[in-house]
């Protein structure tokens, strides 16, 4: 059975990495997987909770935080060290056919995914905290999939890889997204405060 999986993952890696190539992949998604480049993202989305809740925007930015502080350190801490699992472009059998559209590979190791854990985190703990008008829900986990994605594309993570991420950045983002809901229910926190 794991051999099956593996096969299915190497081969759905080389299907991303090298068959769907394009020159707008190519310049596209090294730039979708910086952390950076998502910043303004993340000032809008402060921005539009602060302009909505006031004040109370403070607790949900304070979960959000907590969100990808526990799916970064899981994922990178715990996970990775005790599979050690190479990533596609340091792994022997496959480096020298790996398409790398990096600068370098990045020394730690594949699984999992903490790309994947940190946007699958905050994308369900938006999903459960966010008025479902404003914010959509497959608009979310749209978003999560692309940076997600962008990470096999790239050559530093196989399809496994990011697939536990997702899994595990959703089994965070949730319970902590209803946690948020829950603690600041009675601030009306859901209710948007009337301008």
């Amino acid at each position: 059975m794991f051999e099956s999986i593996r096969h299915l993952d190497y081969s759905l890696f080389h299907l991303i990495n090298h068959h769907w190539a394009n020159p707008v992949f190519d310049f596209v998604c090294p730039w979708l997987r910086e952390r950076l480049f998502w910043i303004p993202l993340y000032l809008l989305l402060a921005w539009y909770f602060f302009k909505t809740y006031g004040n109370k925007a403070i607790w949900l930015m304070t979960f959000a935080v907590l969100t990808i502080v526990l799916t970064d350190q899981l994922s990178s801490t715990f996970i990775k060290p005790y599979f050690h699992r190479l990533r596609p472009c340091n792994n022997p059998a496959l480096v020298t056919s790996v398409r790398l559209l990096l600068k370098d590979c990045g020394v730690g190791y594949s699984f999992v995914s903490s790309h994947a854990a940190n946007h699958f985190g905050l994308a369900a703990f938006l999903s459960v905290i966010a008025p479902r008008k404003r914010i959509s829900i497959p608009l979310l986990l749209l978003w999560a999939t692309v940076v997600s994605f962008s990470q096999v594309y790239v050559g530093v993570h196989f399809p496994v890889d990011v697939a536990a991420g997702a899994l595990l950045g959703i089994c965070i983002g949730l319970p902590l997204g209803l946690a948020a809901k829950t603690r600041l229910a009675h601030k009306t926190l859901i209710t948007p405060e009337k301008s």
